[in-house]
């Protein structure tokens, strides 16, 4: 239909110039040395419309002819600016597709044709050590010279990645500390390699960066405190000024945490001061019931074994049916000579849960009493769930003797 209204359109136009053309009767004269030329209005008004028509027409050649040279470098500039792009998404779609060797191969074209060279080599290194080729790695790396000036995020990061991954946490600090300001990233390599260097007094001040961050949970962040400071505590254990130290330093809160209680309970008990592991102890087992915890109660010869029973079996009022503290009651009591109290506690601790553990404490105080028959007896029981324990644990495999 548009077409149709075209034609009417320039069938109407040239009819209107036409009758207008017919009705102008003017003429032009031209008047040259020895010439007249002497042309009609019309035909001139024609010449003059074709002349500007072909001196424009002529005007844009001569100008596309002087700048076509330019042009084809710009469109080749612009087509090889496509290609480079093109290959480098491929290689970015590649490496995270798992495709390490077609996306090393896609980044090192795509530098070829003009792509920023230092994102190249990061994205060629990352791709390189996927494939454990640790001197192409290293070779795009040491392209990208670090400049302490402005220092490159990307390839410390990158560095410190691939550093750890190689167990080399000294060097991935280094490459770290180039960073002006510390971003998410290098928080979460920053604490990998202070973990692995065992510099657990820096690692909870990382985790409460994270954790403000939102990289970490209320939970994950607790947990990996928890860890830091069990390891700082047994690190010390062998000194008793530098554990105590330590202890001080523990927040109220990870006091309490049985992890963090069980490691510093113990690391007083091995120095001999078991009055500060009980206490440990007990101020822990008031928040969260723990049967690690109440097997080291009952280890620990305090200076009132008396004081000790006693607040054992206030427990025991809770926790009737906790072998476990069944067992430490048993040994309190035998340490106290309660002869009688400790075989009962013994006998029901291993009614509820037999252990090896319970039939030994059992059997040592028959000794005391001069049962050997008995004590014999509950020898061979510790011995037997001992046994049955560690083929567990083994799965009854045998080491192969050297």
């Amino acid at each position: 239909m548009r077409w149709v209204i075209w034609i009417f359109v320039l069938g109407a136009l040239a009819t209107g110039l036409t009758l207008l053309a017919s009705l102008n009767t003017g003429y032009v004269l031209v008047a040259l040395p020895g010439h007249r030329i002497e042309l009609s209005l019309n035909f001139a008004l024609i010449l003059a419309v074709a002349g500007f028509a072909a001196a424009y027409l002529l005007v844009r050649l001569l100008v596309t002819t002087v700048e076509l040279p330019a042009r084809v470098a710009r469109f080749r500039a612009e087509r090889r600016r496509t290609a480079a792009h093109s290959a480098l998404i491929e290689a970015l779609r590649d490496f995270f597709a798992g495709s390490y060797a077609r996306a090393e191969k896609n980044v090192n074209r795509a530098v070829a044709l003009g792509e920023p060279a230092d994102l190249g080599a990061v994205i060629a290194a990352r791709a390189a050590h996927e494939l454990r080729a640790p001197d192409r790695r290293d070779a795009y790396l040491a392209q990208q010279a670090a400049d302490p000036a402005k220092p490159d995020a990307a390839l410390a990061i990158s560095e410190a990645q691939v550093l750890l991954d190689e167990r080399r946490p000294e060097d991935a600090l280094a490459a770290l500390a180039r960073l002006p300001t510390k971003h998410t990233a290098s928080l979460r390599l920053e604490l990998r390699a202070r973990q692995r260097l065992g510099h657990w007094d820096l690692v909870p001040a990382l985790v409460d960066q994270l954790e403000k961050r939102a990289v970490f949970g209320k939970d994950r962040a607790d947990a990996e405190r928890s860890h830091a400071w069990c390891q700082l505590l047994e690190r010390e254990a062998g000194d008793a000024a530098a554990l105590a130290a330590i202890w001080k330093r523990v927040p109220e809160a990870y006091r309490r945490d049985t992890a963090v209680a069980a490691a510093a309970a113990a690391a007083f008990h091995a120095l001999g001061r078991c009055a500060e592991a009980q206490e440990v102890i007990e101020r822990s087992l008031e928040s969260d019931w723990d049967g690690g915890l109440v097997n080291l109660y009952g280890e620990c010869s305090g200076p009132d074994t008396l004081r000790q029973i006693e607040r054992a079996e206030r427990w025991l009022k809770d926790h009737r049916a906790d072998g476990t503290l069944l067992l430490a009651l048993g040994r309190l009591c035998a340490r106290q000579q309660l002869w009688g109290k400790a075989q009962s506690y013994l006998e029901a601790s291993i009614a509820i849960e037999p252990t090896y553990s319970a039939h030994l404490e059992l059997a040592r105080l028959h000794e005391q009493l001069d049962r050997p028959d008995a004590a014999r007896g509950q020898y061979r029981a510790s011995l037997d769930l001992a046994v049955l324990q560690l083929n567990r644990l083994s799965g009854g495999r045998r080491r192969k003797p050297l």
